[in-house]
Formats: structure tokens, sequence, C-alpha cells
């Protein structure tokens, strides 16, 4: 049973959903959803159906964080396609409802996958499941973002260097301590941002756990949690995905040391021959400079929940489990800097 919802007014957003959500029929429970610590998410079960909820958190936020507004936009342009998102319903920008920008969109009923290892399958479902990942990854990378209206929904320019820039601002911006190695990274990523070749949709965390597949099938019926999403380059997304390879098993997704023939979880030479065949690659480049850029923005993004929690804001009560990974997670990216040769 999920916990209530005391930090919104539930009787204002059911009031709100009357008049602005089609169909929607009261009366309504709303629930806090776990997981996550950066767009608060909630349950909202109603005569008419399930709902969900996405706001800003409240408070004061860093500069571009927390686009709740630019995530229903992303929704709009995504859905009508048939790629596997939530059904966008309505957008509020009045935070004089609930204290904050939020939108209500369908609810996904499916599984969610918390352990990448996922123990709970037989070896060929975990084969099929990782399958399917891969190829959901594939398929928004092959959507002209300008085709669904969203063709100005990232800057023009290399992703990385615009990234390495952002999120050093980020850092700068929530920065609580002096880390020499987080000095060591920024100047290593400025100086040596890769090429860019391509440009699409790409969704900012994508892995297993931000999926809900079919109740019943290795199939997925919604990619969630689009926060980081924009335009730019789709080895951003396949690079972040790949690193569960290196990542160790209590981390999540993390597959370092798993038997993969034994356990139906593809390889990374597997899932990158996968992808490069759907994506008409002839393959990917050293990814140890990609890993090393994604454990930089994850640093700098759990430097912000840090900040959060000091100033009293943050959104889930594992934030100080997460502040705690600051330095480890900085010290993770420069080893893979050095391998990058750093």
């Amino acid at each position: 049973m999920a916990p209530p919802a005391p930090d919104i007014d539930a009787d204002r957003l059911v009031a709100w959903a009357q008049e602005n959500v089609a169909g929607f029929e009261g009366p309504a429970t709303v629930s806090r959803l776990s997981g996550g610590q950066s767009n608060p998410t909630y349950r909202m079960e109603a005569a008419s159906g399930v709902y969900a909820v996405r706001r800003k958190p409240f408070g004061p936020l860093l500069p571009s964080a927390h686009a709740v507004d630019r995530e229903y936009r992303l929704l709009c342009g995504l859905h009508p396609t048939g790629y596997p998102v939530a059904a966008p319903l309505a957008l509020c920008e009045d935070e004089a409802v609930l204290g904050s920008i939020f939108y209500v969109m369908s609810f996904a009923a499916g599984r969610n996958f918390w352990n990448g290892q996922l123990p709970e399958q037989a070896p060929t479902e975990r084969t099929a499941l990782y399958h399917d990942m891969i190829d959901q990854l594939a398929r928004l990378h092959a959507i002209d973002p300008a085709s669904v209206g969203l063709g100005d929904y990232g800057r023009p320019g290399n992703y990385f260097g615009r990234q390495v820039d952002r999120w050093t601002r980020q850092y700068r911006a929530s920065q609580t301590d002096d880390i020499p190695v987080v000095e060591r990274l920024i100047e290593f990523l400025g100086r040596t941002v890769p090429e860019q070749t391509r440009t699409s949709i790409i969704h900012g965390d994508y892995r297993i756990d931000n999926l809900i597949y079919a109740p019943d099938a290795p199939k997925v019926i919604a990619v969630i949690d689009w926060e980081l999403s924009t335009l730019g380059d789709p080895l951003a997304d396949f690079a972040y995905l790949a690193m569960n390879w290196s990542m160790p098993t209590g981390d999540r997704s993390g597959l370092l040391g798993v038997d993969f023939k034994a356990t139906g979880i593809p390889s990374l030479e597997e899932t990158v021959a996968r992808y490069c065949a759907l994506t008409g690659r002839d393959g990917v480049p050293d990814l140890n400079w990609y890993f090393a850029y994604n454990l930089f923005r994850l640093m700098g993004i759990v430097q912000g929940i840090k900040k959060r929690i000091i100033e009293g804001n943050a959104s889930s009560p594992d934030a100080a489990i997460s502040a705690a990974r600051v330095v480890p997670l900085a010290e993770s990216a420069w080893e893979f800097a050095v391998a990058a040769g750093a």
C-alpha cells in the first residue's frame, strides 16, 4: 500500500483534475510513489481510473532543473507515434494550485525491475527483457525530432560539450566542498570532448529501472522519468546504458561479474552488436570517456541532492544515502578518465 501524500493538497489536485483532465471523475485518493529523488510522483486512483502525477519539488531549485513542463511536451510528441510512454493528459503551470508546476498522465500498470540482474526471472525471460530494452532505445534514436514537433527540444552544437559545461555549472551552483578529483575531471572532460556525428532525442537516464514492462510479457510498455531528456548525441544514452556492465552488482542496474551465459543476460559485446545492427552503426568508440562523463554527470545530480538536504528540500528519505556518494562517484569517474588517457 503506497503512503498517503501529505506534501500536496489532494483535494485541490482532484478538483483541478475534474476541470482539466478529460473524462476524469472523482472521488479519488492520492498517494506518493516511492523511488526517485528528482520530480515527486504520485498515484491518483479515481472513479474514472488510475492516473500518475509528476510535479516539481517545492522550494528553490537549480536553473533548468526539474522541468516537468519539458517532460510533458516530450510525452506529447512521442505518444502519438506509438512509442511506449504514458499518455499525457493535462499540464498545470499555475503554481497556486499545488505550489509547483505539475502534470497528469496515464498510469502504466506493469512490472518495474529495480535489480538489473533480474534474480526472479528465468534465463530466457532475462534475455527477452534486455533485448526489448535495447530495441526501445534504438527505436527512440530513430525518431526524427522535427517530425514529432521536437526539432527545437535541445540546443544546437556538440551535445557533450554543452553537457560538460552544463553539469560543471550545476555542480558549481550546488557545490558544498572543495574536491580535487572533481576539479581534475572538469578540466579533462572539457579538454577532450568527442566529435558528434548524429543527433537524436535522448532520454538521459535510460536504464532498466526507468522502464515499465507488461505484466505478462517481456515488452516495455512505458519508458519513464524523462527529466534529463533533450536532443543530443545518441551515444550518450547508449554509453549510459552500457556503463551498467562496468558497475558493481550492488548498484541497482550493475552487472559487473555476472555470468552472462548462465543468466541469459546479454554481454556488453552482444548489447553493442544488437544496438549497432538496429541503428546502422559499424561499432561504438572507446566507451571509457563516456563512462567518465556519465559518472561526472551523476555526481553532479547527487551533489544537487546533497545541497537540497542542506536546504531542507530533498524529496526522498533516501537522499542522505545518495548524497554520501559524491566523492566515490567522482573517484570512479576519474578511473575511467585515466583509462581514456587522462
